[in-house]
This record gives C-alpha cells, structure tokens and sequence, in this order.
C-alpha cells in the first residue's frame, strides 16, 4: 500500500539469546543497599567509576542514555524518550556496572534535562508569584549540586555531555561554586569517611583521586563537513594533517583550559583541584551528528551489533586484549554513527567515542593513575584504584550525608552540609544577588520620599498616602526576585518610623477634625493626665474652638471640638445652666433610670429600619380621632376651610373635644410597647432604628419656659446677644379658632354689658343696612390667634440668626417686626446646615447649623404639639428625635427647644456636610408644629 512502509527485521537467534542476559540501569540508592546486604561475585573487583552528566535537547533519542549504550556495548537504556510517567523532577542517579569492562557508570539526570525540566514546569502551578517560581527552580539548582559534588567525589573520570558544539560558559561558575562548597563541607565528609577501610590519603582527600573531566559535545547539522576533509575554497587534493572534526576539538580544548586557568578553577597542583585535564591528551570528543533516515539507524546498529556478536563468539578474551580486538572491530565497522574516517594522504584517522574514553579508563585499571600536575615542580597527586565493596562503603556514607540524609547516626553531618549551602548563592543565584543589590539601593530613595514633607505626627491616611508615594518611588529602581522581599521590608521600616513617637492620635472629633496629639491614652475614672506615661495618658484635644449658647440661648461661651456625644449634648449645657437657666421651668425628657450597681449598654439589638419606625408612627397619627379640628401648616385645606366658614355645622364637634383629646393623650406617648428597661440602657441617642424599651442615660435635647407669651415682643424681637442685625424676630403664625355671624358677635356684646352697648353719637353700627363699608347681614368673621415661631441658627463663632425660608434670613430694618408668615417654615423641610452669612477670609466655608426652635403660645383655646425629627445625614441615615414624641405646649408660654450640637448612632457620630456634599440631604422634616382648637361649649 502506497503511504505505508513496513519493515521487517530478521533478529538471529544468538542476538535473542544475548538480549536475554541484558543488564539494566538502577538508582544509586537500590545499588548501595543491595551491594552493602548480598554477597555478589565481583565484590572483589577493582573497579573504575564514571560519571555522567551536562545538558539534553528537546529530542527524541536521550544524547547521555545513549553514551552509555555505546561505551557499554549493551541496550541499557532506550533509544527513544519514554513516555513521562509523572514522576518528581529531582536530580537523580543511575547506576550501571559492566562487569566485563569493570567500570562503574553514574548517570546524572536533572533539571537540565529535556524530561526532567518538563516535569518541573508541569509540577509548578498556575498562580505562582515569581518568587516562589524563582525559589522552586533555584533548590532544583542546589539539589543538582549535591549530586554532582557527590560524583565529584567518588568517580575517577566525568564525562560532561553537552548538546552542541559550543561551551558553556556557565559550568565556569558553576565549578567554582562546587569548589567552594567541597572546601566547607570537606571536615564533615572526612567524619563520615573515616570508619571506611580505604587508604589514608583517600581520607583525608575524601576522593579516590583527583577525578579527570572530559567533554563530549554534539555537532549542530548546520557544521556538517565533506568525509574526505577537505575545504571547499582551498584544493581538493591537497591533505590536510586533521579532519576539520579534530580541529574543532583543538580548538574547543584550548578554550576551555584558557577559560578555566583564568577564572583559577584548574591550577598547577592538581591536588588541589575540583577537577584536573590532561596535559597530553585530548579530553573533548565532538560526536558528528547522526543520520536523518531512522531505519537505515536501526539497520546499521543491527548489521554491527550482529558482527560484533559473531567475532566474540569466535574469540572471547577479556582484559587488554579485549580492548585492543575492540579497537580493531571498531575501525573496521561504524557503530551507531560514531565512525572513524578512512586514511586519505597524510589525513589522521579520527578515533571513536569509545577509544576516546578508554584511552583514559586504561590509565585507571592499570593503576597508573592520573599525572595532570604542571608547572615547575609538580607534585604527583594521590590515586587508589578500590574494590568493588571497598567503593560500596564509601560511596554509601557519602550518600547518606549528602542525599538521601536516613541515617540517624548521620543525620547531624547531612544537617551541617545542608547549612553549608549558603556557599552556593553568591555563585548560582546572580541574578538574586544582582536583585538584592539594586532592591538594597532603592530602599533609601523610597525612605526618603516616605519623609518627605512630613509633619511630626500624621494620621493613618497620611502614612497610607507617603506609603504608596515610596512603594512608587521603589517599583521604579528595584528589580528581581527580591523585589516583594524588600516591599515588605520597606513596609515594616515606615510602620517603625510611624509608630516609633510620629503616629498621631487616630480619634476624630464629632465635627470630623483628627485629635492633635500624639498616640495616647485616655484617663479612667479619678484618674489624671500623665504625659511622662509611655503612651502619655491624656484628653483629646482638636485645638478646634468654637462659641455656643446655653438651652435658653441668653448666655455663650467658648467650647472646645467635642470628642464625646455626652459633652456635646449635655456637660456643655449643663455647665452654663448653672449660671443662667438652671430655674427656669422645663419639660424633663425621659431617661435611663437603673434598678442595679452597674448597668450595661444594650447590645445586639434588632435594629428596626427608620422608615418602618417612622411610617408607624404615621400611621398611629392617621387613627386618631378628628373630633378636634387640627391646624397643621402641612394641611393647608383644614384651614382653608375655616377661613371660608365652613365649620360652623361642627360645632357640636368641639364639645366632645376634652374626651376625645385624653384619649388621644393616652394613646400618644405609648410608642414603645413596653415599660422603659431598668437594666439595660442605651449607649447612643435616640432615633428611629433604635430599640423599643430602652432611654439613653442622659437627653441630648432640652425645652425650656422662657416666660408667659408676652414676654416675646413683636416689635423688638429677641432680646439675646450675638444676633445678627434685624434677625431676631420671630415669624407670626395666624391659627383660625373659630367663625361666627354678626348677630352672634352682637348678642355677645350686649351679654358683656361693656360700654359698646349702644352706638356712640353719629357713629353707623357695623352690619346695618345701609351701612357703607361694612359686612354684610350674613357674612362672618373669624377669630384668630397668632403663634410666634422662629428657626434659630447659630455658627462657630457664635453668629445667630432667625431663618424665614429654607434660604432666607429675617432682615427686619425699621420697627413693627417682619411681615413674613411662618407657614413658609413650617410647611417645608428646614435644612439642618446653611451656609453662613458671615463668612471669614478663609477659603473654606463656615456652616450655621439649627440647633433652637422658639416657640411664643398665645393664650387663647389652643393646643401646639411638637414633634421634631431630625434626619442629620443622606439615607439611610436614621431619624433622630427627642425621648418623648408629641410634646403638648400649654398656652400662654414662650418656649424654646434645643436641638443637639451632633448626632450620633452605636456605629458611630454623624459627621457635618463637607464642602463637596449637597445640603438638602440635612434637614428638619416638615410637621414639627401642629396647632389644635379646643374651643369650650358655651
């Protein structure tokens, strides 16, 4: 079928029964505990160790497996990558004994391998932040140098494996890394060796030798060069003396022992060196690269290995001279790609991998040894050639304090390596040292754009500003790994800075103004200010003044920016009533009486929403009788009605008027369903989220009698300082008590028996017919009664002023008072703050807030209810109201009500307006007054 090939490979019987005795690679740790517990054959051989390692590409057949499989002749390792099977992408060794050849090899696989790096990278989850990325691959990095500072001390030659033709530079710093680490960790692998039955200088070296490194390299297929050597510019048929294969290995030679003499990693006392190189040998092999057609591989590696089989089965001889047929056989049939080149001319012949590194093995299993000293007098340095079992012993103390750590009599040893490993960071972590670095450069810019422009006590707000200028200050300079290490630090250093004598008091006052001291303590009971306390123990202080007036508002006095709701509503007031109102008549509003010691703030209340609070109020309003003819300014069409007369039918209304209004009394005051808590008390003010059943421990509002009704003149005003000119009139409010006809006025004059009686001389009586001017015979008139009332605003210094509109103030300038009605008050919203009218020469605007009501009742059958509520911020800001609703105002008085200087909940104060926030969402609801007749029968 086109599109399909398919091969088939006759396999002789004899290379099935060879395959049959294949060996296979285990773990260094499975090798040492099955050779140190069973009795095997060749524990008495003296054996040479080779170790593995370097680098991998991204290919299909894995380049340092595949080594071993030609120096050992045998398939000890697959050809091709395996499937991942999901193991952990630490570094591990692998372990292969040749018995025929004696020699040991080790096979380091890491993180700088193709599998093992994927496996890394899939065992890293998504979100990880860069520094626990960096972390993970840098203990990678150490785990990969322990296990090379362990083959490092138990092999005799290291082959370094590297996937292209170029060196890499990196393994420079690398060596040097491992160098100073073997130094430090040098006492502690002498302790752990000396039980061992090896020779002294083995001891004290920790080491059989000083091992030789030699370099394999891959060539790139882009470097691939003709078979016969020649250069395509120069002439063909001229020889050249080496292949261009061997002059790259010339010259990759010379580089690596330029670079590593530089950076002293090799010196002329090869004792006392990681590594050594020979001096007259060659120690880099450049493999050239392998063919593209994958079967005419196989086919090869077959063809030789099947001519391989039937020399040895011929002729088997083992030592030297298995060598030396070796080296014949190889120069006869190419093995795996790895052929020599045929002799044209002069041109040498290129040897195999196999007789690259033999020539090396050879000195070891001949005892030769290594001589790799230069230099004037170059000192012979120690070589053994041990046992199997001799090397078994070693290897696995040195295994258990430099991997695997399970030994507990060694556990202490493989700890102190384990601190020794801090040598290995100012070698493999430049990029964090470099980080480091630039982060600890960056930290004083960023400490002094934290100081800058600082008071000497600063507010969290502040701290959190200075603090996000430096993080800006440093993200701009710092760099790496250690970026977010030295963030925090630089975090924890301004937080010293702040809280070491600069933290300001974090308390705000009830005007919204920050504490001037520093952090402090507040003063318990009987207790006094201390400031040689650390933290000092003192009262807030804002440095924030301002002038008030008492309850009746006769008297001011300076005040300072309150910090508690108590000393705002209550200690400043009663400390001026004592010197002006103190014996002047009051309505008292309920408060918190306790029946125990120590009663307790209620907590966990069930708050209930201001608008269910206040709607049932509302409603309970609505189911109130109307047998009493009620005068609010909110009902403008009861009062239109009266005036045009049409009341006078419901007279007989007003004789069950006193009944009807106990009843109303009794239902009033009952909006809480049961009897005030005796226990418990409120820790705020009263409002309409709180809970039924519970007062407050003191009232922030106050009613006081300031005198009968005439002692408000209308023509003068308000007799009180600090007033501004012309506004402290009060606004009339005219109430209709009742209408009744002309004849009824007559018969009540002739009743009175005055001097009006009869009609004086030349003087018409009003209502006669014929009478000019005057109402008619069935016209009525009505009999008013006027209420004085006033919405009182005052301003930080004290500035007072009567308001007669939500933006108007009274401005009265000749005698005889203002002619404004008070229905334009009372039938609007007032807004709790205004902006004053005196300003000061700052740009920051001064804001008068309502805090009186006055109120003048006339004598006359009149009853006025007060009910004021207060909404002091935007929604949901609860309804503040004093602790008994629905206030009766008996006649003939002249009251004034105080309103609150601040507001506050269990949550926290309500704060006044700032300058960028709308004034209409502070308000005094509409319906404060309601004005009732209760007229007697006759």
């Amino acid at each position: 079928m086109t599109g399909n090939v398919c091969v088939v490979v006759f396999i002789p019987p004899e290379f099935v029964m060879k395959g049959a005795n294949m060996s296979f690679a285990v773990s260094i740790g499975s090798l040492l505990r099955t050779e140190t517990q069973d009795d095997t054959t060749h524990r008495d051989d003296d054996i040479c160790v080779v170790g593995v390692f370097g680098k991998s590409n991204m290919q299909s057949a894995a380049a340092k497996e595949s080594l071993i499989n030609i120096l050992a002749d045998k398939h000890v390792f697959s050809l091709f990558s395996e499937a991942d099977d999901g193991g952990a992408p630490e570094s591990q060794i692998q372990a292969f004994y040749n018995q025929e050849s004696r020699v040991l090899y080790l096979l380091l696989s890491s993180v700088c391998d193709s599998r093992q790096l994927l496996r890394a990278c899939q065992s890293l989850s998504a979100g990880i932040v860069h520094s626990d990325a960096h972390d993970f691959w840098k203990g990678l990095e150490r785990q990969q140098c322990l296990h090379l500072l362990y083959m490092f001390s138990v092999c005799h030659v290291l082959l370094l494996v590297h996937p292209n033709q170029t060196f890499d530079v990196s393994y420079d710093r690398l060596f040097r890394a491992l160098d100073a680490l073997r130094q430090k960790v040098l006492p502690l692998i002498r302790a752990a060796i000396k039980d061992c039955p090896v020779s002294k200088e083995w001891k004290v070296n920790c080491r059989p030798c000083p091992p030789r490194l030699l370099f394999v390299f891959h060539m790139n297929g882009s470097l691939k060069v003709s078979g016969n050597g020649s250069d395509s510019a120069g002439n063909p048929d001229k020889a050249k003396k080496h292949s261009p294969r061997r002059r790259l290995q010339h010259a990759l030679e010379d580089q690596i022992y330029r670079i590593f003499r530089k950076s002293r990693v090799l010196t002329n006392q090869s004792s006392n060196c990681l590594f050594t190189v020979p001096a007259n040998q060659a120690f880099v092999y450049v493999i050239p690269t392998a063919d593209e057609d994958p079967v005419g591989v196989l086919l090869g590696q077959l063809r030789s290995n099947c001519t391989l089989y039937e020399q040895d089965s011929t002729m088997t001889v083992s030592g030297p001279r298995r060598y030396q047929q070796m080296r014949r056989s190889t120069r006869q049939v190419s093995f795996s790609g790895d052929s020599g080149t045929m002799l044209m001319g002069s041109q040498l012949l290129d040897c195999s991998l196999k007789e690259f590194l033999w020539q090396h093995i050879d000195l070891v299993l001949t005892k030769k040894g290594f001589d790799d000293s230069v230099g004037r007098n170059p000192q012979p340095s120690h070589f053994e050639l041990p046992s199997y079992s001799k090397w078994v012993q070693v290897a696995s103390r040195l295994h258990q304090v430099l991997i695997s750590n399970t030994e507990e009599e060694l556990a202490e040893l493989a700890t102190k390596v384990q601190g020794q490993l801090k040598v290995l960071e100012g070698f493999l972590e430049a990029d964090t040292k470099f980080s480091e670095n630039r982060c600890q450069k960056a930290l004083p810019l960023a400490h002094s754009a934290y100081q800058s422009n600082l008071p000497h006590n600063y507010t969290t707000t502040v701290h959190k500003n200075q603090l996000a200028q430096a993080l800006r200050v440093y993200s701009q300079h710092a760099r790496g790994v250690a970026f977010q290490r030295y963030a925090l630090q630089l975090h924890e250093d301004c937080y010293k800075f702040w809280s070491n004598g600069h933290q300001l008091c974090e308390e705000r006052s009830l005007t919204d103004q920050h504490c001037v001291h520093k952090f402090h303590l507040l003063p318990q009971s009987g207790e006094k200010p201390d400031m040689d306390h650390n933290p000092p123990i003192m009262n807030h202080n804002s440095r924030g003044r301002s002038t008030s007036s008492c309850n009746c508002g006769k008297k001011q006095a300076p005040r300072d920016d309150p910090f508690d709701i108590k000393a705002a509503n209550y200690d400043f007031y009663q400390i001026l009533e004592e010197k002006c109102c103190e014996k002047l008549e009051r309505i008292e509003f309920p408060v918190f009486q306790p029946s125990t010691p120590d009663p307790a703030p209620a907590t966990n209340q069930d708050q209930c929403h201001p608008c269910e609070a206040s709607g049932s109020g509302d409603a309970e309003r609505q189911k109130e009788p109307s047998t009493a003819q009620s005068h609010t300014p909110g009902e403008p069409s009861l009062s239109l009605a009266l005036s045009l007369g049409h009341s006078t039918d419901s007279l007989g209304a007003y004789e069950e008027g006193d009944g009807t209004e106990a009843q109303v009394q009794q239902k009033r005051p009952s909006l809480v369903d049961r009897q005030p808590s005796t226990v418990e008390y409120l820790p705020g003010m009263m409002h309409s989220g709180c809970p039924k059943g519970l007062l407050p421990k003191f009232s922030s509002w106050s009613l006081v009698k300031l005198g009968p009704a005439k002692s408000y003149n209308c023509h003068t005003g308000l007799e009180q300082p600090s007033f501004l000119p012309g506004s402290s009139f009060l606004l009339p409010w005219d109430i209709v008590i009742r209408s009744r006809s002309e004849e009824d006025a007559g018969l009540m004059d002739s009743l009175d028996g005055g001097t009006s009686s009869w009609p004086a001389p030349n003087k018409t009586l009003m209502g006669k017919r014929g009478s000019t001017g005057g109402l008619g015979r069935n016209r009525r008139r009505d009999d008013m009664a006027r209420v004085f009332v006033g919405f009182e605003y005052e301003d930080s210094r004290g500035r007072r002023f009567i308001s007669s509109g939500p933006d108007k103030i009274v401005k009265v300038l000749g005698p005889g008072g203002t002619k404004d009605p008070a229905t334009k008050v009372l039938n609007a919203d007032m807004p709790l703050y205004i902006p004053s009218p005196s300003q000061g020469r700052g740009l920051k605007p001064h804001f008068a807030q309502l805090l009186r009501l006055f109120v003048v009742v006339p004598d006359a059958p009149l009853e006025v209810t007060l009910n004021p509520q207060v909404q002091p911020g935007p929604p949901p800001c609860p309804l503040f109201h004093p602790e008994q609703t629905d206030i009766m105002l008996p006649p003939d008085s002249f009251w004034v009500l105080r309103f609150p200087y601040s507001y506050s909940t269990d949550h926290g104060p309500c704060y006044p307006p700032k300058e960028n926030q709308p004034l209409n969402n502070y308000k005094v609801l509409r319906g404060i007054l309601k004005a009732t007749t209760a007229i007697p029968p006759p």
